[in-house]
């Protein structure tokens, strides 16, 4: 199947891989003039701007916008929606706020043009592990772009079936789901990440208390220096807690167990904070996941250990680079 990509960064370049590793013709799109080079060394059909992406592509059509949330979206959609043609079909496959969704989504069928928001997961890991895909959109249009999906996706693979499973048929045990209609793909991965939130706090609390177990204020005999890559590691195997998130802090700690490298300066990603306005707005009771996003805000004013693994857990999943790192990089 044949798909414009527009945006090549940590995970459009790699979705574009993949997506030519299962047999699908991709024309791409980027900022930088590099990236659709390097992108079209391995395969890719390179465009110039996005009218000479529209134009290498076959109607109907379909785009996939990787670009930040906000603005650059925005501007990515109304300058390809100057261009396409009744029947095509636009993927914002970002991080984009719901309720933006819903709008572009109600602008777009006026022009006859498919709106499809897709919450998609896997971060610089998904080149090989796959991408888990929360999709919201017209059912037509989303089948007929079922086999980009397919392809994304990371399939069954060696995850032991839910018992019962097998009476319920669809794609959720492939990894990905069509949720509903235009907004609930971003709703579902906007409440996925904030869930993830209060996870990593979880983690980093408890390695926080294990490793301040040495502190002078207790008694010396309540006292542990604890093995933080071992517990990590140990948790891992048969543990209640074990997640992928368990399986990057462990390679984190690994590598080097005082985190020394990360300020613990956190930076959320914006989807936190719309988790929490859906609960404010629904009455719902969202204790944890409030509290793990007001930490974050107050990590860029004191770090902690805590604040160390949840830099490095951001790190190792997203590519995530601290805010102050990224100073001083620039400043060097």
């Amino acid at each position: 199947m044949q798909l414009g990509m527009v945006g090549l960064g940590r995970m459009g370049a790699n979705m574009t891989r993949r997506l030519m590793r299962g047999g699908h013709q991709l024309v791409v799109s980027d900022l930088s003039a590099d990236a659709v080079k390097q992108l079209a060394s391995e395969g890719a059909v390179g465009s110039a701007s996005l009218q000479d992406l529209i134009a290498k592509l076959t109607p109907p059509r379909a785009v996939w916008i990787m670009v930040p949330a906000g603005g650059p979206t925005e501007q990515t959609v109304q300058n390809l929606a100057q261009h396409l043609q009744t029947g095509d079909a636009i993927i914002d496959g970002g991080n984009s706020y719901f309720k933006d969704d819903v709008r572009r989504s109600q602008e777009l069928a006026g022009k006859g043009i498919h709106y499809i928001d897709v919450g998609t997961s896997g971060g610089v890991w998904g080149l090989e592990r796959g991408y888990c895909m929360m999709i919201g959109g017209p059912k037509e249009a989303v089948q007929r772009l079922d086999p980009i999906f397919k392809a994304l996706a990371p399939g069954k693979g060696d995850i032991p079936r839910t018992p019962g499973r097998e009476r319920l048929g669809g794609t959720a045990e492939e990894g990905y789901i069509h949720c509903g209609p235009s907004g609930s793909g971003h709703f579902v991965k906007m409440v996925h990440n904030g869930i993830e939130y209060g996870m990593m706090q979880a983690y980093a609390e408890g390695f926080d208390i294990f490793k301040n177990a040495t502190s002078k204020d207790l008694p010396e005999a309540l006292r542990y220096d604890l093995n933080l890559p071992d517990i990590a590691e140990v948790w891992r195997r048969g543990s209640v807690v074990s997640s992928w998130l368990l399986d990057l802090t462990a390679i984190a700690l690994t590598e080097n167990p005082t985190l020394s490298e990360y300020e613990g300066f956190v930076q959320d990603s914006g989807e936190g904070r719309w988790t929490i306005q859906a609960a404010i707005e629904e009455a719902v009771p969202a204790e944890v996941l409030t509290a793990a996003l007001y930490v974050r805000f107050r990590s860029r004013q004191q770090h902690t250990f805590a604040e160390k693994m949840l830099s490095a857990m951001r790190q190792k999943f997203g590519g995530h680079v601290e805010a102050g790192a990224a100073k001083a990089k620039k400043s060097a």
